[in-house]
């Protein structure tokens, strides 16, 4: 019974984890400049991998290899945004322009 329910767990966060990744697919493919496809691919992108790991470290049933998947989701959570933010801030910086829709500029200096 208890192999089912981890079967079950581990196939909802592959499933999870696998939307993710493709809502961050399409957000790369699919938004119209740098900054849009930066927060798709940081935000989804994170998420989907860290489910992804998570339901790699339970599928193992090995207790280290959990925590390892547990603390590589932590890092992917705690990296990931900062670095895509620090690399919309040099986009920003060195010229890059919003797209047309955008609504504000929160950073007009350059």
């Amino acid at each position: 019974m208890m192999d089912y329910l981890v079967a079950a767990i581990t196939a909802a966060l592959l499933i999870a984890g696998a939307f993710f990744a493709l809502a961050a697919a399409i957000g790369l493919v699919r938004l119209p400049d740098l900054y849009m496809r930066m927060h798709s691919a940081s935000k989804a992108g994170t998420v989907g991998s860290g489910l992804l790991l998570l339901a790699a470290g339970l599928h193992s049933q090995d207790l280290a290899i959990l925590a390892r998947a547990i603390a590589g989701f932590v890092f992917f959570l705690l990296t990931a945004p900062v670095s895509a933010h620090l690399l919309a801030r040099a986009a920003h910086h060195s010229g890059y322009d919003l797209a047309a829709l955008s609504v504000r500029d929160d950073m007009p200096d350059r």
